[in-house]
């Protein structure tokens, strides 16, 4: 997990590649960054800050040689309330907390459990975190001089609606346009033109020569600051030991999938999901005390990354750098922007993240999936990040279960060769796919219903898999037919399952050991002939 040799194999005949790519990104992650932090409450100068140390760090202890990290939209939808709560404070205390916990998933080797979670849940979360965004920017183009609101976007964006001021909306709304257009234009000519900063620079050149009344970023510092632990008491931490779970949770959750979308890119190859939230967490610390905001690898800026020819994780460092030039020697032109520009860069991102394809894709697929994609994005809009995924886990869980026990069957089967007399006092039943809780119930009252015989066949060599509970339910089931005086015999366990059979007592439960078979022809041999002694 720690930083080797292998990390930079190729920088001796890719070094101007990582060069340009790290170039074309800081250029882009520059009014992201600004935007995300003024969008978090915390200001421009904790984005900014935080993508430079954020991005150095990730860059250098992560798992993935071309990820880019940095603040996101999704991480400043969870950040606004602990921002309003607890002020600067508090989020560079929270993001030091998340960043330990990330750390711990790492050491504790935890990175692959992202792979559980289902691809509508996942698309469901962007969905939801888009129009958030969005709704993020709407009291930033209606007035100069937005009131708090409700933490929850959609309610804010609602009533900012009563206190629009007609002459700067016109002015923030044209801003706003101006880059959008220039952010599709330019991506249809020619995606490595970067139309954001293209739309910012005319926005910002027009709020001189106009005098607008656009409301500024203002003054920006013209170093890092000096890193510092953040006081607290245990009260603070106390209060934000949940939202930490839940900063933690997000940034696991959103590094490692920006990763897998990574390697799959043009060839990079693999990567270490836990050394990546080693990385992630140490980036979040060190984001922390410097004064930014918890951080995550950033799918757009890391999707220009390897699309600008990176090939190591130099790129990103030199994107960081980059950043710290601007701020080194243009802050001055830079606190001149407006932040009606830098809402139209987000409000752009915003509408990118959906992704129509794949969302025509799941509501065309199956009523489940198109539930779970649904229940996400709206609990993510209308509630909180992480209670939508676990939310939709717990959707897609369920239908998955479902289904899972629809595979089961339960049914009588005919006896083989030749009908002899007795017969209809044998009952040969099979079981088959997977035997577990959801079916437990099913398969006891099937068997128990059966009258009539005097002997039971439980053909097992269908059952896939068993847990703990069917297996239970074998023993019931075996114990419950004895009683009523019905013999029970067993043919064909899998070899995997016998010890959980024996464990749970299913094996003991048989009236003789000789109640167990591996042929059918040999069990049915023994049931008629308990069939010929009972007559």
């Amino acid at each position: 997990m720690l930083p080797h040799r292998g990390d930079y194999a190729l920088l001796r005949e890719g070094w101007r590649s990582d060069l340009l790519a790290g170039l074309t990104v800081g250029i882009v992650a520059l009014p992201l960054a600004l935007g995300f932090g003024i969008s978090s409450g915390a200001g421009a100068e904790a984005g900014i800050v935080t993508a430079i140390v954020a991005g150095i760090i990730a860059a250098v202890f992560g798992g993935s040689n071309v990820q880019v990290s940095g603040p996101t939209g999704a991480m400043v939808v969870i950040l606004v309330p602990i921002m309003a709560m607890h002020g600067l404070t508090g989020l560079a205390v929270v993001s030091i907390m998340a960043g330990i916990l990330v750390l711990l998933a790492g050491i504790l080797k935890l990175g692959r459990s992202v792979s559980y979670i289902p691809w509508p849940v996942i698309e469901g979360f962007t969905l939801g975190i888009g129009v958030i965004i969005f709704l993020q920017q709407v009291p930033a183009i209606l007035t100069d001089t937005p009131r708090p609101h409700s933490t929850n976007a959609l309610v804010a964006a609602i009533q900012s609606l009563s206190e629009i001021k007609p002459e700067y909306f016109i002015w923030s709304l044209g801003a706003v346009l101006i880059v959008a257009a220039s952010m599709v234009g330019f991506n249809l000519v020619n995606p490595a033109i970067p139309g954001s900063l293209i739309g910012i620079v005319v926005v910002t050149g027009l709020t001189f020569v106009f005098n607008t009344p656009l409301a500024i970023i203002g003054e920006l510092p013209r170093t890092l600051p000096v890193p510092s632990v953040p006081s607290a008491d245990w009260n603070l931490l106390q209060a934000l030991a949940l939202p930490a779970v839940t900063v933690a949770a997000l940034a696991a959750i959103e590094s490692l999938l920006s990763a897998r979308v990574a390697s799959s890119m043009e060839g990079k190859g693999g990567y270490d999901p836990d050394r990546e939230l080693v990385g992630q967490g140490l980036a979040s610390i060190g984001a922390g005390l410097f004064g930014g905001m918890p951080a995550t690898g950033a799918i757009a800026r890391t999707a220009v990354n390897v699309r600008s020819g990176a090939q190591t994780r130099f790129a990103s460092i030199f994107h960081a750098l980059v950043l710290l030039l601007i701020i080194l020697v243009a802050a001055k032109p830079v606190g001149q922007i407006p932040y009606a520009a830098l809402s139209g860069v987000l409000m752009v991102t915003a509408v990118r993240m959906v992704n129509m394809a794949a969302a025509k894709a799941v509501l065309r697929s199956t009523r489940a999936d198109a539930t779970a994609y649904v229940v996400t994005a709206v609990v993510t809009v209308a509630v909180d990040l992480v209670v939508a995924v676990i939310i939709g886990l717990v959707v897609a869980g369920f239908f998955a279960l479902r289904m899972l026990a629809k595979a089961t069957d339960v049914k009588r089967e005919e006896l083989s060769g030749e009908p002899q007399a007795g017969d209809e006092n044998i009952a040969a039943i099979r079981i088959s796919g997977p035997l577990f809780f959801a079916v437990a119930d099913r398969v006891l009252e099937t068997v128990s219903r059966l009258s009539g015989v005097k002997v039971v066949i439980l053909q097992m060599s269908r059952i896939e898999s068993v847990d703990a509970t069917g297996a239970r339910v074998l023993f019931d089931l075996v114990q419950t037919l004895e009683i009523r005086g019905i013999t029970v015999l067993i043919k064909g366990i899998r070899p995997g399952q016998v010890e959980l059979f024996r464990t749970v007592g299913v094996l003991d439960s048989l009236r003789h050991t000789r109640h167990l078979f591996d042929d059918m022809d040999a069990a049915l041999e023994h049931a008629r002939s308990h069939i010929q002694r009972a007559s």
